[in-house]
């Protein structure tokens, strides 16, 4: 083999090697069961219904590398035509859930809707990143969930989940904070699952209305099996 092929030769397979050796690993592992949505659907509060939520969280689960599971968005729906409400946590799983760096934060139900481990810091993206909250810009620490703090829907009546999530206009959604932070120092602004309702001059379920309160259509992600 000439001398130019054998060098020609060894440079490319030692690219080639190197090439390898600088692909990102996947940012969930096997074990990841949680994530907060690095961004919105992009529509406000119209995600498709639930079936369009649990697809999104699926579909970013999968995309980072632990699609394995059957993942669900933490969200309620309200009783309305006919319908029974949903809550959303009863959609999740039995636990425990744990986010991409293995911490987990919560074993069970139970302790998801009472002293959990759910901060800013542990509140992951699928990325495995921390997502902006109070003090940050832009904030987007309002997660959509339509829930009470104990996970359970609300009561017929007043629009808590931007119409059963398939409205981007009148309405409006339960957001929690993911940072536990808000602008006074009470239970809702610490809340992650019920801080307060989206409201804004577009109605209160538009992508606009969501950002102009620190939110930005972002959903908690649980891996349910």
């Amino acid at each position: 083999m000439p001398t130019f092929t054998r060098l020609f030769t060894c440079f490319a397979t030692a690219a080639a090697f190197a090439l390898v050796a600088v692909q990102p690993a996947p940012a969930q592992s096997a074990n990841t069961s949680f994530f907060l949505t690095s961004t919105g659907i992009g529509n406000g509060g119209n995600l498709g219904g639930l079936a369009g939520a649990d697809n999104y969280c699926q579909t970013l689960a999968q995309a980072a590398g632990a699609g394995a599971k059957t993942w669900r968005a933490y969200l309620s729906t309200q009783a309305a035509d006919g319908q029974p409400a949903i809550n959303a946590r009863d959609r999740i799983g039995k636990g425990p859930w744990k986010n991409s760096k293995g911490v987990v934060i919560a074993k069970d139900a139970a302790e998801l809707h009472a002293a959990n481990g759910l901060t800013k810091q542990t509140a992951l993206s699928e990325k495995g990143d921390v997502i902006n909250g109070r003090g940050d810009t832009p904030n987007r620490h309002d997660v959509l969930t339509g829930s009470q703090p104990d996970g359970t829907a609300f009561a017929a009546g007043d629009d808590r989940t931007c119409k059963n999530w398939t409205s981007s206009t009148q309405g409006s959604a339960m957001v929690g904070h993911s940072d536990r932070i808000g602008l006074r120092d009470d239970d809702a602004s610490k809340s992650w699952n019920s801080s307060h309702p989206s409201r804004g001059p577009d109605g209160g379920c538009s992508q606009a209305d969501l950002k102009s309160t620190g939110g930005d259509g972002l959903l908690y992600c649980f891996a349910a099996n």
